[in-house]
Formats: structure tokens, sequence, C-alpha cells
């Protein structure tokens, strides 16, 4: 049994079809990746493992316990949390007091204040931003923003993270220290399941990639299976592959 076990979960939006029997295990300690076209279904399965919303049928169990139909807070709570492809941070507060805002989301108990500012400072020297944080989350690079995303998400204390295209926008030294962040994740003891475009950073980090298209999983394998496979060469990759490394 998995940390994440999805089970025959299918999604329609009204008349169209957005996922159809996905089923798929996600195993304690490693790094999954997700990749296919856009519209292919990615961020919907994102969003129903994180219970943004239902699947039409199927479910979703975490550690052995159905949590199909749970609210994204409980979901959150029990060890599940996520960034976005959109990030946005709270714009008039500082970088401190977003991942602030995160420990405390993190902690349906009370808090103790003096460890809590303790832990946000630990989770910004984690993530790059310890010195930035001063300086209102608005003024931030993309970069930083996607760190600070991170950190957010790390506050909570999740057993599982759920990256969106957390490496999507940044050049190739900012695409460097975000794969090194998202190894200190997993070496961490947290799961990673992870959306990307970027076939350098999934190849490079994944222990098994899924692919998606048109709602429905056509493969799954490690990074050197999948990338010859040739129906996602066709659906996804291209005539000329991709060089895992």
């Amino acid at each position: 049994m998995g940390i994440i076990e999805v089970k025959e979960v299918t999604k329609y939006f009204g008349g169209l079809r957005a996922l159809y029997n996905i089923s798929f295990t996600l195993a304690v300690g490693e790094i999954l990746g997700l990749i296919g076209p856009n519209g292919a279904g990615k961020t919907t399965l994102f969003n129903i493992i994180a219970g943004t919303f239902p699947p039409t049928s199927g479910s979703v169990q975490f550690n052995g316990e159905e949590i199909t139909f749970q609210e994204p807070r409980e979901i959150c709570h029990k060890g599940i949390s996520r960034t976005y492809q959109l990030v946005r941070p709270f714009s008039s507060l500082t970088v401190y007091e977003n991942a602030l805002v995160g420990l405390y989301f993190g902690k349906p108990e009370k808090a103790d204040s003096i460890s809590m500012e303790k832990e946000a400072c630990e989770l910004l020297q984690l993530t790059g931003l310890l010195q930035k944080a001063n300086t209102p989350a608005k003024n931030l690079t993309l970069v930083g923003r996607k760190q600070l995303e991170i950190a957010r998400a790390l506050a909570t204390h999740p057993k599982v993270l759920l990256f969106d295209e957390a490496v999507s926008g940044l050049n190739p030294t900012e695409t460097e220290t975000m794969m090194g962040l998202i190894r200190k994740i997993r070496d961490r003891g947290i799961t990673v399941f992870m959306i990307e475009h970027i076939m350098k950073a999934v190849m490079g980090l994944s222990n098994r990639i899924l692919v998606l298209n048109f709602g429905e999983l056509i493969a799954q394998g490690t990074p050197e299976q999948v990338s010859m496979n040739k129906d996602v060469i066709e659906a996804y990759l291209g005539a000329e592959g991709v060089q895992v490394t």
C-alpha cells in the first residue's frame, strides 16, 4: 500500500470528461512526476487529491483512509499540502508573515507563538528566503514567490507535497536551485508528487513518471521507460524525444 492510492478516478465537468479511470499508487519517500499536454487533466487530478472538488467516480485514499469527499482543510491537516501554478502570496504581508500564516493554519490546536516564529525562520532558511524575511511579498521575483509558496506549504507539516509547475518560468540557474530544494524536501521525509513541463526537472528528479493525455493515463514508469515510450513521444515529447540525464 502506498501513501496515496488513487483508484479508478473519473471526473466530468458537465458533459466534458476531464479524467477517465485513473489508478496509481504514490509510494512513501518517492518523487513522482506527472506530465502531459496542456488540458490533459493534470491539475484536475491534483484538485481531486487535495479535495478542491470530488471525482465523479472513483476514490482517493491517504495512509489507508478514504479522503475522497473530505474538505481541503481536513486533507491539509491530515498531511497533504500543495503549491499552485499561479503563485499568489499575501502581497500586503512580509515574507515572514506569509510563512506564519501557513504555520498557524497547519496547527489546528492552540499554537505556541515563540516556537512558531522559530519554525518560520527555519522554513525561510530552507527555501532561501531568510534574508528577505522582512520584504513585502509583493516585491519578490517569480522565483522568490515560488519559494515562498513552498515555505507556506511546508509550514502545514505535510507528509505529501503536491508541486504544480514549481520550476516553470525560471531561468537555468533558478531551475537548478529549485531542483535542489525539491530534493532537500524529499530528503526531509516528505513524499513529492510534481506536475512539470520542464523536462530537465521532471526527468532529473523523478523516480517514476505518470503521463496523461486527454484525461487518460497512457504510460507510467521510470524516466528512461517513459522517454522511450512511443505513445508518450507521439502525444507529448515529439519525434526527438527527450534526453534523460
